[in-house]
């Protein structure tokens, strides 16, 4: 029986009771939050190494960073240093993106380097494989090519997948009738829609999905539906294709929970303020209250080289009205692939996000830092405040870099008229009456 049946028939596992306990909640509420679909616990029954990592309802927001190599960057030391800073730095789980150099050998050291969830998206595996191993062009990869490259993925451990289930022909044409801007932004999702053009044929991932649902079983791994008509401008937010996509994914859902198989649904994308929350909302519907995974969401375009920023934005809003994990975006999005430093500061943008969102949520001991924060401050106790930090190294570092004398007490915004200062000068005052 997979995760899910189990948690159907009132079984309390020991992968249900110790994410429960890491989340800090009840695990009988975790179970059947589980066998209603509206939590997972994305971890590859065959993956020897990795941490259970539980999202949805009820748990903190969780944090994606993506990585991998492109064509003109295949260094796999480079990779793995990423997924390090990015574990380092707090994230709950890598995404391996990779599509050029030893692309088998690359996820293969990720999985072995660390114990955070691992995702991937197993169409690359398939168009690579393609392209540069069998000297064809992508468009004449077969179906079996497509689903030989899935089960590689889970063999090697990932964790969960994501499929482009949803790109099928009517969503192409309600896309092209509507009319984009920016049309397929999702690599995966073009991928598929170019294989369909040229082979006047439907996406087999959506005609056979029965066939991807019996593939995942055995791994108990998770299908991440991916959002292959997200948005690529804020101008085509919220269009016919991307909702009419995730009314598909609604009911692929469906029928991968009567299988037993967990899923998540995948989100935009670009969305401008005030559409996020009603994004959430209608997945939530149209899905069933599945966990919602979103990339930013970014709210404006015109920000290359701060759009960890703009996501950050996008992504606090998204976790208050209930996404339950964000794909960060780094400072690089749009213009190269991200270096580790870029890695590390993304990490750190969506995990203030995703935390924001949380005490928004009322997620258990959420705003419990915060309020410590807040007494160190008052007490001027620095090293309280590091401890707490996000990001203690950074928070450090700024502070020895002013030059202030510790002996002070203050830092040299207000120095001796440091408010902190003055109120616990009128606290000894008035103890003294």
């Amino acid at each position: 029986m997979t995760l899910m049946e189990k948690a159907r028939q009132g079984i309390i596992t020991d992968e249900i009771r110790l994410a429960a306990a890491a989340e800090n909640i009840d695990a009988e509420t975790l179970r059947a939050n589980i066998a209603a679909g509206t939590a997972i616990i994305c971890k590859n029954s065959k993956r020897p190494n990795g941490k259970l990592l539980a999202v949805g309802a009820g748990l903190r927001t969780k944090v994606n960073a993506n990585i991998g190599t492109s064509k003109d960057d295949t260094s796999i030391d480079t990779e793995l240093e990423k997924a390090r800073v990015a574990v380092a730095a707090g994230a709950d789980a890598i995404m391996d993106l990779s599509t050029g150099g030893p692309i088998d050998e690359i996820r293969a050291a990720i999985i072995a380097e660390t114990e955070a969830c691992i995702g991937s998206v197993p169409l690359y595996q398939a168009a690579v494989d393609t392209v540069v191993r069998k000297n064809k062009a992508m468009v004449d990869m077969t179906a079996d090519e497509i689903f030989a490259g899935i089960v590689k993925h889970l063999d090697d451990g990932v964790d969960f997948i994501t499929v482009h289930c949803g790109v099928t022909r009517s969503t192409v044409d309600r896309m092209d009738n509507e009319g984009r801007i920016m049309e397929v932004v999702s690599r995966g999702g073009s991928f598929t829609v170019e294989w369909m053009t040229h082979n006047d044929a439907e996406n087999p991932l959506f005609e056979q999905f029965d066939r991807l649902i019996e593939i995942v079983r055995p791994y108990d791994a998770t299908l991440s539906l991916g959002d292959g008509f997200r948005p690529g401008c804020i101008a085509d937010a919220t269009d016919r294709a991307q909702i009419q996509e995730l009314i598909i994914l609604g009911e692929l859902t469906q029928r991968a929970w009567k299988a037993g198989v967990q899923v998540m649904i995948e989100g935009p994308g670009h969305v401008p303020l005030h559409q996020i929350k009603t994004n959430i909302q209608l997945q939530k519907r149209l899905c069933h209250n599945a966990p919602f995974y979103v990339l930013g969401p970014l709210v404006t375009d015109i920000a290359p080289g701060y759009d960890h920023i703009t996501s950050a934005i996008g992504g606090t809003v998204a976790a208050a009205a209930g996404a339950d994990f964000l794909c960060y975006v780094t400072a690089s999005e749009h213009l190269r692939l991200p270096t580790v430093e870029d890695v590390h500061e993304g990490v750190m943008a969506c995990r203030i996000a995703a935390h924001a969102g949380d005490i928004v949520k009322g997620v258990p001991g959420a705003i419990d830092k915060d309020i410590a924060m807040a007494k160190c401050r008052k007490e001027l106790d620095w090293e309280g405040q590091f401890k707490l930090a996000i990001d203690p190294e950074k928070a450090r570092r700024i502070r020895a870099e002013s030059g202030v004398d510790e002996e002070h007490g203050a830092c040299t915004m207000c120095g001796e008229f440091c408010a902190y200062k003055v109120m616990n000068a009128r606290k000894t005052t008035l103890a003294k009456k």
